[in-house]
């Protein structure tokens, strides 16, 4: 139910140009709760910092800061300090974390006054992720460096960075942030199934990009008509191949989860491996791999299965993560990546996906990437059981299923 204090500052938030909506929430905030201040922070595309939205103000890490606390585990933190009292609420919507606000009190707000301010952080959260759509305000806020084209083409074209729902949650980051070729991800969710993607587009710069450009177009072309995982595979593979002759190709993974059975089925086309989390153990999915999207135009795709249990975590990582090397030229997946899955199993998707770049770039030498890299993590939940019955975990000690 929305209080009057809420019914407040959700009409001066849709009534504020795009522009201006922080400096909105800011004013009824500060109104309507008698707070003494209010900090609109997002993060920055690397997601190592946050930017306060304020003239002047200057970004501060994630780590070792409250309110970097309150955004990895999306939970409110509360500073009592001498004379006044900090409430940090996360800011996030369907999952995708956009930053943190900041309250100021002199003294602790209630647990009545807190309920509110968290529903009020999902108000503002919604009217930032539809104002960022009308303006360049808070990409140039959220900006440490200058995007190169070709990252601009790559950003524009991701769902977003996270996504929860009953039965996942989702995960994604894009590296380096601020120069990414041809390497990206993509999804989709409805009521029974979700789709994700990693594609490794060829090449690198203006090239690359508009080459995943062009593919992640006909993928969501296919799907969005309808197609099952081997037409989309086939739709795509005939328009990079009509525009580039068969000269330039995609290396793809396409993903299609059923949210009531946990059944994956799954399209190899290429070079991003899967990696499964179960019961504490890390192994790899292995599929038979099929021709990256482009190279023939008459390609047939075919469809390949495996199955979740409850509590399986998958993460998915292109080339540019697997293959990295470190200055002794041991590559990152073959020991690192396996062992940093196992150290992270207890944190959430985005934290995962934080953790893993951080430690990619610390397994390369002056922490430059070579190549893109794409990370994606799911956890699986499922979907709960009929009353009575119980359903398939990973914590069961089922035989593992392998791919068919």
């Amino acid at each position: 139910m929305m209080t009057d204090r809420l019914s407040t500052l959700d009409l001066a938030l849709w009534q504020a140009r795009p522009h201006a909506v922080a400096d909105a929430a800011r004013a009824a905030l500060i109104t309507a709760f008698d707070a003494r201040g209010v900090t609109v922070s997002l993060v920055d595309y690397q997601v190592s910092h946050l930017v306060p939205a304020a003239p002047e103000a200057e970004p501060f890490p994630i780590e070792n800061t409250l309110p970097g606390r309150a955004f990895a585990s999306q939970q409110t933190v509360h500073d009592e300090r001498p004379g006044g009292h900090d409430l940090h609420l996360p800011l996030s919507i369907y999952g995708d974390r956009l930053g943190v606000l900041t309250v100021t009190f002199e003294e602790p707000p209630g647990p009545d006054e807190v309920g509110e301010l968290t529903a009020a952080a999902t108000v503002l959260a919604r009217a930032l992720a539809v104002a960022d759509t009308r303006t360049d305000v808070f990409r140039r806020m959220r900006r440490s460096s200058r995007l190169t084209l070709a990252a601009e083409i790559q950003w524009e074209l991701l769902p977003g960075r996270a996504c929860v729902a009953d039965e996942f949650e989702l995960a994604g980051q894009l590296e380096p942030a601020y120069t990414v070729w041809g390497d990206n991800f993509d999804w989709s969710a409805s009521s029974d199934h979700l789709v994700v993607s990693v594609t490794n587009g060829m090449g690198q710069g203006i090239e690359a990009a508009l080459l995943t450009h062009l593919t992640i177009g006909a993928l969501r072309n296919a799907r969005r008509s309808g197609a099952d995982l081997p037409e989309q595979a086939a739709l795509a593979n005939e328009a990079i191949c009509a525009q580039h002759g068969g000269n330039k190709h995609v290396g793809t993974l396409l993903l299609r989860f059923d949210l009531e059975s946990g059944q994956v089925r799954a399209i190899d086309a290429g070079s991003p491996r899967i990696y499964r989390l179960r019961g504490g153990a890390v192994a790899p999915i292995t599929l038979d791999q099929q021709l990256p999207l482009g190279m023939f135009n008459d390609t047939e795709y075919v469809e390949q299965e495996f199955s979740l249990l409850r509590g399986d975590r998958l993460v998915i990582v292109s080339d540019g993560m697997h293959d990295s090397l470190s200055s002794s030229g041991e590559p990152y997946g073959t020991f690192s990546l396996p062992r940093a899955l196992a150290r992270t199993r207890m944190q959430n998707p985005p934290e995962v996906v934080r953790t893993l770049v951080r430690e990619l770039l610390s397994h390369t030498p002056e922490a430059r990437l070579s190549d893109d890299a794409v990370i994606v993590c799911l956890d699986w939940t499922g979907r709960v059981a009929e009353p009575g019955t119980a359903a398939p975990s990973a914590f069961d000690g089922e035989p593992e299923p392998e791919p068919v």
